[in-house]
């Protein structure tokens, strides 16, 4: 899936009241403030471990980001169904909801964008190892990814693979019909999860990217908060 050309890239969408001019995924990030340690209570659900796939993807080293980011079943009071995900920005979560009143709850990685928006999404396509076509004003800013890029189907691009910043697996999120340009993906950088990252796109561990991938469907509701916090956590 080819990304819109640097005028539409540019532009800026409402979402909820609130104006977000839309980038794609970078590198630069900005710590997050320190967190309290989560309870023993709530332990994750998993392992980091290799997993086996079209490529090989290495074990996560969760010593590199604050443990309260792990995957893990956590209680969570919401009105929003079953099956729906719930993006809480400021804390750098996402959460899965469940029945029970309870959500799997995953660590994430937001831009700095992420903060001005709020609202809802759809997620419209998954893609297992996707392939990245950066914006052309993407490219002229970073010239060193001009190196990185070749002649695929839809364009200019970096093929599915290790070496891709979209990671393992990426869900696309439209509203009305339209890209976004929001990707909920996996990461070449999962030491980054919890912090403010300069792009517009969700980022997970490539482990917790599968396993999100793998529990939900194409037309998958979407909400990512505004300055409110879920309930109930």
């Amino acid at each position: 899936m080819r990304y819109p050309d640097r005028r539409s890239f540019m532009t800026s969408i409402s979402v909820g009241g609130l104006a977000l001019a839309l980038g794609a995924c970078n590198r630069t990030t900005t710590a997050s403030a320190p967190l309290e340690p989560v309870s023993m209570s709530y332990a994750p659900t998993a392992s980091y471990g290799p997993v086996a796939d079209k490529f090989p993807v290495a074990a996560f080293d969760t010593s590199s980001v604050n443990p309260i980011y792990l995957r893990r079943q956590v209680p969570f009071t919401s009105n929003e169904p079953a099956g729906t995900i719930v993006i809480d920005p400021h804390q750098h979560f996402l959460y899965l909801v469940q029945p029970g009143g309870t959500a799997m709850r995953y660590g994430v990685g937001v831009g700095k964008e992420g903060f001005g928006w709020s609202g809802t999404a759809t997620i419209n396509s998954k893609q297992e190892w996707p392939d990245w076509y950066p914006p052309k004003e993407m490219v002229a800013r970073r010239p060193d990814i001009k190196a990185q890029l070749s002649k695929l189907q839809g364009g200019d691009g970096v093929a599915g693979g290790l070496s891709n910043p979209l990671g393992a697996r990426a869900m696309y999120l439209y509203q009305n019909g339209k890209d976004t340009l929001f990707r909920i993906h996996g990461t070449l950088e999962p030491q980054t999860i919890g912090t403010n990252v300069s792009s517009g796109c969700i980022r997970m561990v490539n482990q917790d990217a599968m396993d999100l991938y793998s529990r939900v469907n194409v037309g998958t509701r979407v909400v990512v908060l505004g300055s409110a916090k879920p309930a109930g956590v």
